[in-house]
């Protein structure tokens, strides 16, 4: 719900402006970097609308800047007197920008200032007085281009690492030609960056601190290599190492992924993860479907009919690693969290020897009974992603995969699951009666144990020091499996 209040006067006299009736859309506010128009937006995981007020006319009327459509994405910047417009129209799945003047703002007015391309997601725009900038990802890696308006210079942000992260900050200010940007890599820790787009010069404003004084980024490597799926597709692994590791099938590995929403686990850096690099393991993170890593087909062939091969691309990653002598079934180890607890609960049922120890924080397994119960806030907007289960092939096909059903009576790994008992997102006698389950209905000798914090929710423990005591106890879980 959007809400106007004139400052001064009483919250009564509050006048409600916009409130959003769909219950699997959200909304939000924001003003043009111009600051011209005020924007009310809503979104959904497959479906986008904005509404635009010039700013000096507050108590005016919102227009709709295009209706929402199924299946159509789009998010607007303003420049001078046009929209620029990021979209997915015409089945343009990796997005392209698109433009129209601010009085006919509909689709069938917009024009193309960049076209879609097959092998580039454009992620992401900045709008400067001088200057265009694009947050492009291509072959899985961030890319910054910045464009001259007047078309004198267009060109891409130097990175020399072969796997790394960086992204632009919001820059807020308009008249600049300084870009802000974040960068890290698997070896170097997280930067702040100012880039002079007409020089050329770049300052660190900030690095990250390592304590203890003892951290040298040349004592550790990083590389990404490529596993064949099944089916023919190539996953990306991106790895890191301490330089002293000797890499072997002797050598321990833990192989961390979440495969949803399109979501890309990023290729940075992690002071905790060190603790575990310098005691001689290798961490490993698997860009399978389901994520964006790849562009927007890396994420469709992910999802719906098409999960399942989000859980073989992990499994073909963990075969690779093995084939490749990076690791052994015996030092391979498994991790995710939320919808890569889902993975972890489906790659076990899978393929349980493959696996040393497996973690599954807060996991969602109990895929079927959760998506049927549409009382639960997140239920009816995650439709897009898993289906609706009320239709008889979208139940079947979730409880194909779903771990909680597939349990079966078969020696599964070392099991360490995690849960909050104020968790809202999945529910804790989710992975409390999947717990139950494995030790009543497997031949699982081996661990298979349950931490239930009481105080903590979805994204676990907050406090400064609480959160690395949740690592810890992880981390000395995989550590306590490698010794025995």
């Amino acid at each position: 719900m959007c809400i106007r209040d004139r400052l001064g006067t009483n919250p009564s006299e509050d006048i409600e402006v916009y409130s959003e009736v769909d219950d699997t859309f959200g909304t939000f506010v924001y003003k043009t970097k111009s600051e011209k128009y005020i924007v009310i937006g809503s979104y959904s995981t497959l479906s986008t609308e904005y509404q635009f007020l010039k700013a000096d006319d507050p108590s005016g009327g919102f227009k709709i800047f295009q209706k929402r459509e199924k299946y159509l994405e789009y998010s607007i910047a303003h420049y001078k007197d046009e929209f620029y417009i990021l979209t997915n129209l015409n089945k343009s799945t990796n997005f392209k920008l698109m433009k129209t003047s601010e009085v006919l703002t509909s689709k069938e007015n917009w024009i193309d200032v960049i076209s879609h391309r097959i092998d580039v997601l454009l992620e992401d725009i900045s709008i400067f007085k001088e200057h265009l900038v694009l947050e492009e990802r291509s072959n899985g890696l961030n890319k910054i281009r910045v464009i001259r308006w007047d078309k004198t210079q267009d060109y891409y942000l130097p990175f020399n690492e072969e796997t790394y992260s960086v992204g632009v900050y919001a820059n807020p200010e308009f008249d600049t030609n300084t870009i802000r940007y974040g960068y890290n890599s698997m070896t170097t820790p997280s930067s702040v960056i100012d880039f002079n787009m007409d020089t050329f010069e770049k300052e660190i404003k900030k690095e990250q601190e390592v304590l203890g004084g003892k951290f040298d980024k040349n004592n550790y490597k990083s590389e990404r290599i490529w596993a064949k799926a099944r089916d023919g597709e190539k996953v990306a692994i991106s790895l890191v190492y301490n330089k002293r590791t000797q890499i072997s099938k002797e050598t321990p590995l833990l192989l961390y992924a979440y495969g949803s929403y399109g979501h890309i686990i990023s290729d940075g850096f992690s002071t905790t993860r060190l603790s575990l690099l310098d005691r001689g393991f290798v961490f490993a993170i698997a860009h399978i479907r389901g994520g964006e890593y790849l562009g927007r087909n890396w994420y469709d062939d992910g999802k719906l009919f098409k999960k399942m091969n989000t859980f073989h691309d992990f499994i073909d990653c963990g075969k690779h690693l093995i084939a490749n002598s990076y690791t052994s079934e015996k030092h391979l180890y498994a991790m995710g969290g939320s919808a890569g607890g889902l993975l972890m609960g489906v790659v076990m049922n899978l393929n349980p020897e493959l696996f040393n120890g497996v973690v599954a924080a807060v996991p969602f397994v109990d895929v079927v009974t959760t998506m049927l119960d549409d009382t639960i806030p997140l239920t009816t907007g995650e439709y897009d992603e898993w289906g609706n289960p009320n239709q008889k092939e979208y139940y079947q096909y979730m409880k194909s995969y779903s771990p909680y059903d597939n349990v079966e009576n078969k020696k599964y790994p070392k099991l360490l699951i995690t849960t909050g008992l104020h968790d809202s997102q999945v529910q804790y006698f989710e992975p409390a009666k999947w717990v139950s389950k494995l030790r009543d209905q497997s031949k699982c000798t081996n661990l298979v144990l349950l931490h239930t914090d009481m105080s903590v929710g979805h994204g676990g423990a907050s406090g400064r020091f609480d959160s690395l005591k949740d690592v810890a106890r992880d981390y000395a879980f995989i550590l306590d499996l490698e010794t025995l």
